[in-house]
Formats: C-alpha cells, sequence, structure tokens
C-alpha cells in the first residue's frame, strides 16, 4: 500500500506540479489505493489485523496440535505393531512348541504301542504254549489211560487163559484174607 502511494507521488514529481494532480484524480488507481487505504484503516481500527494473527494462530496451533496427535498416534500404531509382532512371535513359539510335544507324544504313544503288541503277542505264544502243553499233557494221559486199560484187559485175558478154577479160589481166597486183615 505504501508502494502504490509512493508510485503516485512520484508521477506527481515527474508532471511539476499541479497538472499532474489533475492527472492524479483522474487516476483510477488513485481512488483504488485510497479505497484500499480507507478499508485497511477500517480493519487496522476494528482490530482485524489482531483478528486475522489469532487465527493463523489458532489455525498454526490447531496443525501442530494435529501433528502432535498424528506423532502420538503413529507412536502408538508403532507400539502396537510391536506388541503384535512379539504376540505373533510368541504364537509361533508356541504353537512350535506344541508340535514338537505333539511329535515326542507321537513318538512315546508308539514306543508304548510296540511295547504292548509286543507283550500281547509274548502273552499269546505263551498262551498257545501252555495249551499245546495241557494238551500234550491231556494226550500223553489219555494214552497211559488207553495202554494201562489196554494192558489190564490183556492181563485179564491172560490170566483167564492160564488160571484154572483151583487157582481162581485161592486167589480170592488170598484177596478177601488181605482184605480182612486191613478192616481188622
Amino acid at each position: 500500500m505504501i508502494s502504490l502511494a509512493a508510485i503516485a507521488l512520484e508521477a506527481a514529481a515527474e508532471t511539476g506540479g499541479e497538472p499532474a494532480a489533475a492527472a492524479l484524480w483522474q487516476d483510477p488507481a488513485f481512488f483504488v489505493l485510497i479505497a484500499f487505504l480507507i478499508v485497511m484503516g477500517v480493519f487496522w481500527k476494528a482490530g482485524l489485523h489482531r483478528m486475522i494473527a489469532g487465527g493463523l494462530d489458532k489455525r498454526a496451533q490447531k496443525i501442530a496440535d494435529e501433528l502432535d496427535q498424528a506423532r502420538r498416534l503413529r507412536e502408538e500404531a508403532q507400539e502396537l505393531l510391536a506388541q503384535y509382532q512379539r504376540r505373533q512371535r510368541q504364537a509361533e513359539d508356541e504353537a512350535k512348541g506344541i508340535i514338537e510335544q505333539a511329535r515326542r507324544d507321537a513318538e512315546r504313544l508308539a514306543a508304548e504301542s510296540r511295547d504292548k503288541i509286543a507283550e500281547q503277542i509274548e502273552r499269546r505264544a505263551k498262551a498257545a504254549e501252555d495249551k499245546i502243553a495241557r494238551a500234550e499233557a491231556q494226550a500223553i494221559a489219555e494214552v497211559r489211560g488207553q495202554v494201562a486199560d489196554l494192558a489190564v484187559e490183556t492181563a485179564r485175558k491172560i490170566i483167564i487163559q492160564r488160571m484154572d478154577q483151583g487157582a481162581q479160589a485161592a486167589l480170592i481166597e488170598k484177596a478177601i484174607s488181605e482184605l480182612r486183615g486191613k478192616l481188622h
């Protein structure tokens, strides 16, 4: 604004006085300058410069607050990201631990199953051997019983063929007397 007034005064000085002043009144830029100065004076008087400066200060403060808030939010976001990354690493470690434990459990169960199967096979083999031994003992007992029956039957037939009536009576008498001796 001061530069416009300086330009107008310079133009008047160059023209040498009065006729230039008349030309100044006819120049629309002069009236624009006057109107501008009046408006600026009214704005100055009304304290508009303080309101504009206050508004700019408020705006600057608001921007600074927003930047601080954005910085805080960024820091919080980085902290949350770090927490989530830690949790993810912990979850991965935990998952690895679970997998390792499951592998150990599976190996242990497999070993236990093998042991149980071996034990069952051993028990069944022993039971089969015992069953075979009993069957063998039973067969031997049956054969012995049949041999004994056959021997008795053979002996009876031989005794019947070789013994006469008198020998049989003497044998019966002897058996009865032995039986009496045992009873009394």
